[in-house]
């Protein structure tokens, strides 16, 4: 893999950790995120605009608007489940089963289903970054609770969590197909404008379904809309990697995000019983980090 793929898929996870950090301490997740997605709108799609007249208004198919609205419709429904995972659940645990889930879906979708093949290193590799990622997020705590106590899977944020990995996924398979077809900066303005219908649509279509006496009436509207723009930028970084190496490379290694998010939710945010949890944590951090290693060599 080319080096610069590598440092804009790491440099995309920090940013993607710090619009997660975000969006759990500005108030209610979903209103935060709704506050986020409308200002990363604002400034994409303007931008998108400009550019596409300035490159000679280039033709768009029909297949890259599908596509795109295809893509926006699942990430709508992906900041619905992960705002109200986290209006249930800590950061710390959320975002690792969030993003855990989708590294294994989405290198399951790129080999079967998009022709991809990778060497005995990466494989080794991708083993290597699931069994740190379980071993970080342990699922099967979330699975005893479900048979011990009812109701206990979803009060903690996983049965959410487990929904927005499965659309992370999907939207990855999706654009992973889309920025072959176009160049990503204009895809990116296609996807946020989908992506800003299909939020309004879900939250304000719902007419109080996602409303929950957890959730604070309360937002800090300058913190949410930084992190809309930080996750813009975050985006727009992945695309670039999905245009220049596969999906089963770039999904597992943006995953190396979950040692950030662990760390800080832990650490900075008090989630963690003691330094013996979070010694368990740094362990399980550094065989992602062996697993991303390999992936990228593999290649």
């Amino acid at each position: 893999m080319d080096p610069a793929v590598f440092g804009l898929i790491l440099v995309a996870a920090g940013l993607h950790v710090s619009w997660n950090v975000l969006l759990k301490t500005a108030g209610d997740p979903l209103r935060a995120a709704w506050v986020g997605m409308m200002t990363g709108a604002l400034i994409m799609v303007p931008l998108g605009f400009i550019g596409w007249l300035v490159a000679g208004r280039p033709a768009i198919s029909g297949q890259v608007v599908l596509l795109a609205a295809i893509s926006g419709a699942i990430e709508g429904v992906y900041f619905v489940l992960l705002s109200m995972a986290y209006r249930r659940g800590d950061l710390s645990v959320v975002y690792p089963v969030a993003r855990g889930t989708a590294p294994l879906l989405a290198v399951f979708i790129g080999v079967a289903f998009l022709g991809e093949r990778l060497g005995p290193v990466a494989i080794f590799g991708i083993g290597a970054v699931l069994v740190g990622l379980l071993a970080l997020q342990r699922p099967w705590r979330s699975f005893r609770l479900v048979r011990t106590r009812a109701g206990a899977g979803l009060a903690n944020g996983s049965g959410f969590a487990f929904g927005a990995g499965v659309m992370i996924a999907l939207y990855s398979a999706v654009d992973r197909v889309a920025v072959r077809l176009v160049e990503p900066w204009l895809y990116a303005a296609l996807l946020w404008l989908a992506m800003a219908i299909s939020v309004n649509v879900i939250v304000f279509g719902s007419r109080g379904l996602f409303s929950d006496e957890r959730a604070s009436t309360n937002v800090d509207v300058p913190r949410a809309a930084f992190g809309g723009a930080i996750t813009l930028a975050a985006y727009f970084l992945i695309l670039i990697a999905l245009s220049l190496a596969p999906l089963a490379v770039v999904a597992p290694l943006r995953e190396s995000a979950i040692v950030l998010a662990s760390g800080w939710g832990a650490l900075r945010l008090g989630e963690t019983a003691g330094w013996r949890s979070a010694a368990s944590r740094i362990a399980a951090a550094s065989i992602v980090l062996a697993g991303a290693i390999l992936l990228a060599l593999g290649r």
